[in-house]
C-alpha cells in the first residue's frame, strides 16, 4: 500500500485496548478495518473507506473471523455483497449454538 498523506481520522474509543498513538494504519489495516466496522460509527466507516481503497475494505470484511451479527448486515450493505459470501457467516453457520431452553 502507498504512504498516504491524509491520515484518517477516527475516534480513540474504538481503539480502547492498544496505545492508538502507536498505531500503524498500514500495517495493522485488517485489524483496523474490522475494529472500525465493529466498533466505529458512520463517520468512522467513512474515514476507514476513504483511506483504505474499496477493494482493501470488501477484501478484509469477507475473510474477517468475527463480525458481530447487527454489523454484518451494516457490511453487507456497505460493501453490496450476500451474508454468504462472509466468513464469518459461514462459519456461524457450520457451529451453531444451543438450542435455549
Amino acid at each position: 500500500m502507498t504512504k498516504k498523506t491524509n491520515l484518517p481520522v477516527f475516534d480513540k474509543r474504538i481503539f480502547w485496548d492498544v496505545n492508538f498513538e502507536a498505531l500503524d494504519y498500514d500495517v495493522k489495516a485488517a485489524f483496523v478495518i474490522e475494529r472500525v466496522f465493529e466498533r466505529g460509527d458512520v463517520e468512522d466507516i467513512r474515514q476507514c473507506r476513504r483511506y483504505y481503497n474499496e477493494e482493501k475494505v470488501r477484501s478484509v470484511l469477507l475473510n474477517s473471523k468475527y463480525l458481530s451479527e447487527h454489523r454484518l448486515y451494516l457490511a453487507s450493505a456497505v460493501i453490496s455483497e450476500p451474508l454468504n459470501a462472509f466468513r464469518c457467516y459461514i462459519s456461524k453457520q457450520l457451529t451453531p449454538e444451543l438450542y435455549p431452553y
